[in-house]
């Protein structure tokens, strides 16, 4: 029995997981908004009709995250909380299935490509004229701008293919377009988002196309700042590099996953590449742009991997200092390649072994950013916290990164401007500083 009276026609739009995610439920609420729906993202009030839950099925804790949702939205329809609740994304794209058959009471689940069914089973339209256009659901500047979709490389350990499907790149100038619109919002930074950055272009225009699409993007009126995510090592095309450098737009920003530094692992987790070629990449890079943040990832607790292997993964962070590091633990994931091996490492030594690398890295980012006090630094002003207004220098992605922090009571800037800050103390992973007079 209804406990509450339901807005009609009214959405929840629930993300988890990725960058990925939140373009692609951006796109969706678009699409709804235009066929009549009031669409919320994430709405603090429970009064919608309809809940979307859009999931992410990576590793376990973000699967597990997805089914506690779930499960709280379908509880939430039992009791008359909601009228539909509709699961789409990655976790019922791979998992549909068992998820109809454990949670029947959600009206019906979609995969990652099934946004016209979802729209037809709430008897709306997919319009084809919106392409380009989105409401988006981070602050009003920055926005994320996914350039191709799936990704073709074999590395053993990743589920995404299964997910998201083969590597497809967005034509240049449809993302031109969307850019355009997303600068007429008020956007000022592009955070530019795929499986695999590097292979854009390779499937439409039979060459790699991301130095290109950045030099298009930049002609853009209003975009001040162009971020890359999620490069691949192995063939990485070095005029991304040159354009990096000589666009005053594309921040000297690169976020490419490495995964480990044991050759032993690197060729089990199908990596194509040594750690020496790894080094000599990312000496290259830094030759042609020295003050380059490089932010990487690894993995530890891979199958066979032994504390020999974390040792030289240890020494490897502190020889190549790289700016921002994150570690992931190993996730047993069906139907990759790995999951023919047994996960040997105990989830107690994967998060040991990941605190220990974490711990290296810690020292290196607070030299790192100690290394910043006295300088002065152009910086984009995301909000207000407590007794500070925070925002993020070229180097630093939102969520992820390091932050500055300026004193509002000695301090002013409006969100979503730029300012140029003089740092003036740094801790481990945020900065300090002080408004430069104008």
């Amino acid at each position: 029995m209804k406990t509450k009276t339901l807005k009609k026609n009214k959405v929840n739009m629930i993300t988890l997981g990725c960058s990925k995610n939140i373009f692609d439920s951006e796109v969706t609420m678009t699409q709804l908004k235009a066929n009549g729906f009031e669409v919320e993202h994430e709405a603090k009030q429970d009064d919608s009709e309809i809940v979307i839950i859009n999931t992410c099925g990576f590793i376990d804790n973000a699967k597990q995250e997805s089914i506690d949702t779930i499960l709280r939205y379908a509880e939430a329809k039992k009791e008359g909380l909601v009228d539909k609740v509709y699961v789409t994304g990655c976790l019922s794209e791979r998992y549909k299935d068992d998820l109809v058959k454990e949670i029947p009471n959600v009206d019906e689940y979609f995969g990652t490509k099934d946004l016209p069914r979802l729209l037809k089973t709430l008897k709306a339209d997919y319009k084809h004229e919106l392409v380009g256009e989105r409401i988006i659901t981070t602050p009003n500047h920055y926005a994320y701008l996914k350039i191709s979709e799936g990704c073709d490389r074999p590395c053993s350990f990743c589920a995404i293919p299964l997910m998201r499907g083969k590597h497809v790149s967005t034509p240049i100038e449809e993302l031109v377009l969307q850019a355009k619109n997303l600068a007429k919002q008020g956007v000022k930074e592009l955070i530019l988002i795929a499986q695999e950055l590097t292979f854009y272009g390779l499937d439409i225009y039979k060459e790699r196309k991301l130095a290109t699409l950045l030099n298009e993007l930049s002609k853009v009126d209003g975009i001040e700042w162009i971020r890359l995510h999620y490069a691949y090592p192995t063939g990485f095309p070095m005029e991304v590099i040159e354009e990096m450098k000589n666009n005053p737009k594309v921040c000297n920003y690169l976020d490419i996953p490495l995964q480990h530094a044991s050759n032993n692992m690197l060729k089990a987790m199908r990596r194509g590449t040594t750690r020496e070629k790894t080094t000599q990449l990312v000496n290259d890079i830094r030759s042609i742009i020295p003050n380059i943040a490089i932010r990487t990832t690894f993995i530890v607790g891979y199958p066979g991997e032994t504390e020999e292997d974390i040792d030289e993964m240890k020494d490897w962070v502190k020889e190549m200092k790289f700016d921002r590091l994150g570690v992931f633990t190993y996730s047993h994931e069906e139907n990759t390649h790995a999951y023919n091996f047994e996960d040997d490492v105990t989830e107690e030594d994967k998060e040991r072994r990941a605190a220990e690398v974490m711990e290296v890295q810690q020292n290196i980012s607070l030299a790192l950013n100690e290394s910043k006090i006295g300088k002065t630094f152009k910086v984009l002003f995301d909000r207000v916290e407590g007794d500070y207004f925070v925002g993020r220098t070229e180097f630093d992605s939102p969520e992820v990164d390091n932050e500055v922090l300026v004193e509002k009571a000695s301090n002013f800037v409006r969100i979503g401007d730029f300012a140029e800050v003089k740092i003036t103390g740094a801790d481990d992973y945020d900065l300090y500083g002080e408004v430069c007079p104008s």
